[in-house]
């Protein structure tokens, strides 16, 4: 490691931005740790980082479990020896009208989005202040500030990781770093699980241009290599042509 190498977890790292997130920081020199449910995309990917020179191990992970948490954050702590930044990227996307009433989907939506953030702010929290310092990555969304129709509750949980992100800042001055990256369409997977007719068909034009999934994860670098005095604090990252 260099001297401005960190230790540095994702969540959802099996594809999407979490996976561009583990290629960049690992490029970048930073030691790499990734969970995910998907651990035969865990492999290759850790695969492909280690031939390319970089330093990563994985374990498989449910952010809605907190005591699958609580392991993944001591395994990574254990492995490396402290852990510097926790990037919590783990997300579910099923749209869908209100009134189509897929309450499952929305405790999903709940569960993972802003639950999964809570589970790793509690396990990563006491050992950042344990060891004098550390980083919180969470990835909201442009649905973080304003709703659009079939994405009430998707964008309920990205506004609550936004005050979420907000409140652990105040609270955390001067040793805990905070940083909100809210990412505008992007190229991922999360859109394939959208059931509802009606959602789907609308995500045919909203997705219609995208961002790759490395511009956010350039910007998730860029706020992971200030110095410790820089807290960067929000990011919103768009495709220069959309209008949302």
């Amino acid at each position: 490691m260099t001297d401005t190498a960190k230790v540095v977890a994702v969540t959802g790292a099996s594809s999407g931005i979490g996976e561009a997130t583990a290629r960049r920081l690992a490029a970048d020199g930073h030691r790499l740790f990734l969970g995910a449910r998907r651990t035969d995309r865990l492999d290759a990917l850790a695969k492909d980082i280690t031939a390319a020179g970089g330093t990563v191990a994985h374990r498989r992970l449910d952010v809605t479990d907190p005591d699958d948490v609580r392991a993944f954050v001591a395994a990574a702590r254990e492995r490396h020896g402290r852990l510097d930044v926790l990037v919590n990227n783990a997300g579910v996307m099923p749209l869908s009208p209100l009134e189509a009433l897929r309450t499952d989907e929305w405790d999903r939506m709940i569960d993972v989005n802003v639950r999964g953030v809570l589970h790793g702010i509690a396990a990563a929290l006491p050992v950042m202040r344990a060891q004098g310092g550390g980083h919180f990555v969470n990835i909201a969304s442009v649905g973080a500030y304003a709703v659009s129709p079939t994405a009430a509750v998707y964008c309920a949980t990205k506004y609550a990781v936004r005050a979420i992100s907000e409140g652990l800042r105040q609270e955390s001055a001067g040793d805990i770093r905070i940083t909100l990256v809210s990412p505008g369409v992007t190229e991922s997977e999360l859109a394939d699980g959208i059931d509802d007719l009606t959602a789907r068909e609308a995500m045919k034009s909203y997705r219609a241009v995208a961002l790759p999934a490395d511009a956010v994860a350039q910007a998730i670098a860029y706020a992971v290599s200030q110095p410790p005095e820089v807290d960067v604090n929000e990011i919103v990252v768009r495709p220069a042509a959309s209008a949302q």
